[in-house]
């Protein structure tokens, strides 16, 4: 069964509607789900950025029906109210997809107070996985419109889309899948289950750090919320063991 295409409401922190002023600029940190998923599963590492005195939106996109430029277009508006509405430096964190929604919108719809981006199993140089069931006829029902950003074999036209990185990017890496499937299995080691440590790089990061967890649960983890809130305030993980 196909992912529900519904558009559903974006969630965001009470804090991000208040009139920002010279002495409340609070920055402001935009998390986007991943492929098939959410606002919700952003919401438990919303809310530790929101203890912290960030601000925080979580908006929702049709990841499985529509493609990568039609979900920009969707997400731009959205952004610019939010930024406008913070005053302060703006944030992004993507998990999976999300991370390349983030690069395309920063790409077409950059925020004039863009400040850091973090990316926790973002597949920048496309998913083995997908690759794999592009094999079958049966891909395109599974990956839907989603199928084109998620390839490693990308064509001119989605590489232009997500552009190259000159802004600051830290990522986030899996490398403790919770089940080994025969498809999983395949992956270049090490990998979260889904997307492998190398597919994570990307050509102008400033960061990278590999944590013993599987893709699913990066957003959810202490020890990857932590590292994002180190990344956020410093520009640098944490290496402390």
């Amino acid at each position: 069964m196909a992912p529900d295409e519904t558009p559903r409401a974006d969630i965001s922190s009470r804090a991000a509607f208040r009139p920002a002023s010279g002495a409340d600029l609070a920055p402001g940190v935009v998390l986007l789900h991943g492929f098939a998923g959410w606002p919700g599963v952003m919401w438990p590492l919303a809310r530790s950025l929101s203890h912290e005195g960030y601000r925080t939106f979580l908006p929702f996109y049709p990841s499985w029906r529509w493609p990568l430029d039609r979900i920009v277009g969707h997400l731009a508006v959205r952004v610019e109210r939010f930024a406008a509405q913070v005053g302060g430096p703006v944030h992004f964190v993507g998990h999976s997809m999300g991370g390349l929604v983030a690069r395309a919108l920063i790409r077409q719809h950059r925020p004039a107070a863009l400040s850091r981006v973090v990316m926790l199993g973002t597949p920048n140089a496309g998913s083995e996985i997908a690759d794999m069931l592009t094999q079958y006829r049966i891909s395109r029902f599974i990956l839907g419109q989603a199928e084109a950003a998620l390839i490693t074999r990308r064509d001119r036209r989605l590489i232009e889309m997500l552009g190259s990185v000159d802004y600051p990017v830290g990522i986030i890496a899996g490398s403790r899948p919770l089940i080994h499937t025969p498809i999983s299995s395949s992956l270049p080691r090490p990998h979260d289950g889904k997307v492998s440590v190398a597919a994570t790089h990307v050509e102008g990061e400033i960061a990278h750090v590999v944590l013993p967890l599987s893709h699913a649960v990066l957003p959810y983890h202490p020890s990857a919320q932590a590292q994002v809130r180190a990344f956020l305030s410093s520009g640098a993980f944490d290496e402390t063991p």
